[in-house]
C-alpha cells in the first residue's frame, strides 16, 4: 500500500486532530526555530530508534526541510506498517503560522 503525498494547504486540516501526529525530522535547533503547530521533533536520523515508540494506529505525517528526506522516511515506515504521509515540499513550502521554542 503506497503513502500519500499532501500539500501544504491540506496539512491544516491535520493541526491538532486526534489520532495524527505530525513529525518534524530536521534536526533541534531548525525545529526550535520554527515547526508546525502541534509537530513533534524526531530527527531523521533518530527516526530509525524512536519508531518503536510510534502508534501504527495513528496517521503520522513527515515533514523535512525540501520534502526529500520525508519521502525516504515515509516509504520506510510504511514498509513496517505505519500509516504514513510525508508533506510536499516540506517546510519551506508551508506559508501557515509556526510555532516556536525558546
Amino acid at each position: 500500500m503506497p503513502f500519500e503525498t499532501i500539500r501544504t494547504n491540506d496539512i491544516l486540516k491535520y493541526i491538532g486532530k486526534e489520532n495524527v501526529m505530525i513529525i518534524d525530522l530536521r534536526d533541534r535547533e531548525d525545529y526550535d526555530k520554527g515547526h508546525i503547530p502541534t509537530a513533534v521533533n524526531i530527527p531523521y536520523d533518530d527516526l530509525e530508534e524512536e519508531k518503536y515508540y510510534l502508534d501504527r494506529n495513528n496517521l503520522l505525517i513527515f515533514y523535512c526541510d525540501r520534502g526529500n528526506v520525508s519521502l525516504m522516511a515515509a516509504r520506510d515506515l510504511m514498509k513496517d506498517g505505519y500509516n504514513m504521509k510525508s508533506l510536499y515540499g516540506g517546510i519551506r513550502a508551508y506559508r501557515g503560522k509556526l510555532d516556536r521554542n525558546r
